[in-house]
């Protein structure tokens, strides 16, 4: 029998199966008419339009359902959930869960951009080539870089291009063999090592110092004439501001290596630094973060991805760009590293970005930073008597727009993780938390961001949520250890579902495939 709930939320839960075992044969939300005969006379039947190569055999095995069936599902499942309109997700550190106005949903759901094709004739797509060049513009304006691609849909592509740019730079400098390293720190987005290892670089991680920021003598130590650059967050996930950045950027420079600033984190920077007077080569931003676009986890992204004025020649082409009549794609660009995906870019969330900037000016933008960081420190402050809690490293040194927190002390006092408490916190009504990228250099790891959005209220709710949850682990561990009892889902998933890629699926059919092969090979090794 479970412990006692003490929460403070209770979900609705739906007993019913997925939508792909649901409906009765020959059910239908909705018959589609016949064309009339003069249409059917016109066009050519299926066999001749489709070669047989590509044919199904069979129906695609799809659910049948009334409308009403699946409209029931669909919005029972939103009962089944929690986001940021539905609850305080400040503990999504480093996802930067703003508050998305619902001006910009009419904006990107209106026809005028949700039936355009990128395929018409440039003449009737002035308006969003116009978009994305004013969001470069202003993007430049922002990070004092030259030129801006917003082709990239999410941050690690612009990452991986940025890397590939810096291969085609060595490779015209006649050094492309022999600068096959890159330098990151163990605390930079995983996407930085991730997007050089994929690219087939040696990759050289720097780890922090007792300060908490990387280690600039490692730094020394790690360049050389095979540094191709240098791929750095900064803050990086600590919340930490690395004051000396000019001189890591001047390090790799006088090695010979590019310096790529991951701005994915600059909630807490707009109008008091810039990638430029730091010195750096290429940065990129999340649009769907920084910019406010819903959070969608693996979409809808879009990194942009932009550069000072001797790498404009390999950026991923097209560009946008404007003659001084009509605006255009620029596909003339012979140095450039190609596409990165079809057409150019996510235009959804480069109209969103394009209306935050617009409604906030510079002045606003400068006032999302100074309450991002306010909104940080104030929180920081308010949990400093939370039992078992500590903020590990540069003790009284203020954090930008996110912390790195640890439960460890907790942890040694009562058995209770990062991990249950995690859990434990969708009894109250909040999202889950983001603990840390792997490897958690710092123990129990608990990363929250509260960004400009939220309200002092909010912070203060969040922080009696994770006093109260402390407290339980001192007085009742067993009722932490059995959540959530609250929500739709009562059962705890098994991590390795997600950390192995054996049994990690992306969809019902894959996971049902790869579930039967795991049990059977269990069995068998049992055997």
């Amino acid at each position: 029998m479970k412990s006692q709930n003490k929460g403070s939320y209770q979900q609705a839960r739906w007993q019913e199966p997925f939508i792909m075992e649901k409906g009765t044969a020959g059910e239908r939300g909705v018959f589609v008419s016949r064309p009339e005969p003069e249409v059917e006379a016109s066009t050519d039947s299926l066999e001749d339009l489709l070669p047989e190569g590509i044919r199904r055999d069979r129906p695609p095995a799809l659910p049948e359902l009334s409308q009403m069936q699946v409209l029931r599902h669909y919005l029972r499942l939103s009962q089944e959930t929690l986001g940021t309109d539905l609850c305080i997700d400040i503990g999504q550190g480093t996802c930067t869960m703003k508050y998305s106005p619902k001006i910009h949903e009419y904006m990107v759901r209106s026809p005028k951009l949700s039936e355009c094709h990128p395929n018409q004739p440039f003449e009737t797509l002035q308006g969003i080539l116009g978009i994305y060049y004013d969001t470069a513009c202003f993007l430049k304006e922002i990070s004092g870089m030259d030129q801006f691609s917003l082709q990239a849909s999410s941050g690690s592509q612009a990452i991986y291009a940025a890397v590939s740019m810096m291969r085609a730079y060595h490779h015209d400098q006649n050094e492309g063999s022999r600068r096959n390293e890159i330098i990151t720190t163990m605390l930079s987005h995983p996407g930085n090592p991730g997007c050089a290892a994929t690219a087939g670089y040696k990759v050289i991680n720097l780890f922090p110092g007792e300060d908490g920021l990387p280690d600039i003598d490692s730094l020394k130590e790690a360049v050389s004439e095979k540094t191709a650059g240098l791929l750095i967050t900064n803050p990086e996930d600590s919340g930490l501001f690395n004051h000396r950045i000019d001189e890591f950027v001047s390090i790799v420079h006088e090695a010979g290596g590019v310096c790529f600033y991951d701005q994915a984190n600059l909630n807490g920077l707009f109008g008091i630094t810039r990638a430029r007077e730091a010195g750096f080569d290429m940065c990129h931003f999340n649009l769907h973060k920084t910019f406010s676009s819903p959070h969608g986890s693996h979409g809808p992204g879009a990194g942009a991805l932009g550069v000072r004025e001797k790498f404009i020649p390999y950026l991923p082409k097209p560009i946008v760009d404007y003659d001084g009549n009509s605006y255009y794609l620029d596909e003339e660009r012979p140095r450039s590293i190609g596409k990165l995906r079809k057409f150019f870019g996510v235009a959804p969330v480069v109209v969103r970005a394009y209306a935050y900037i617009l409604s906030l000016g510079a002045e606003g933008l400068n006032m999302v930073a100074k309450l991002s960081i306010l909104n940080n420190n104030y929180m920081l402050k308010k949990m400093e008597d939370i039992p078992g809690l500590s903020l590990p490293w540069a003790q009284g040194v203020p954090r930008i727009e996110q912390a790195r927190l640890s439960w460890e002390k907790l942890t040694e006092d009562t058995g209770i993780t990062t991990d249950d408490i995690n859990l434990r916190m969708l009894d109250y009504g909040f999202q889950t938390y983001f603990t840390s990228h792997h490897p958690r250099l710092i123990p129990e790891p608990f990363t929250p961001e509260p960004v400009e959005t939220y309200s002092k209220d909010d912070i203060d709710q969040y922080v009696q949520a994770l006093k109260a949850i402390a407290q339980e682990a001192y007085d009742n561990p067993e009722v932490i250890k059995e959540a959530p009892h609250s929500t739709a889902m009562q059962d705890r998933i098994d991590p390795s579902y997600l950390t192995d890629m054996k049994r990690f699926a992306c969809t019902l059919r894959a996971f049902i495939r790869k579930d039967k092969e795991g049990r059977a090979n269990e069995i068998e090794g049992n055997q």
